[in-house]
């Protein structure tokens, strides 16, 4: 989604961002055995926050190309090898076009 409002509104710059996996309510209520594998591995809140955080007030980031993925305070790939996350185009545009009649049935 960021990809394509990026290409529709140059006017406003768009990121994204993943906080990575942080100790949280959410974490420890809705994946419980996750957390138990992973707790002494997670961020904390704080960790997690850095970077929208950073996105929201730092010069570098609108710097950069809009419709960028980040992790870290870093751009990286938005799409994971091997992960099949990858769309093509008239996804996109189908998913958007979804979203703009679901934003006037609800929202007008």
């Amino acid at each position: 989604m960021t990809e394509h409002l990026a290409r529709e509104h140059t006017e406003v710059h768009f990121s994204v961002m993943h906080p990575g996996w942080a100790d949280t309510p959410a974490v420890r209520n809705s994946m419980p055995d996750f957390y138990e594998k992973m707790k002494d591995k997670l961020r904390t809140v704080e960790q997690g926050a850095d970077t929208v955080v950073w996105l929201a007030v730092a010069k570098d980031p609108v710097t950069k190309p809009s419709g960028l993925f980040w992790q870290d305070r870093s751009s990286v790939s938005t799409h994971l090898p091997l992960a099949w996350s990858r769309t093509s185009r008239q996804e996109e545009d189908r998913l958007m076009s979804h979203l703009r009649t679901l934003e006037d049935k609800f929202c007008n």
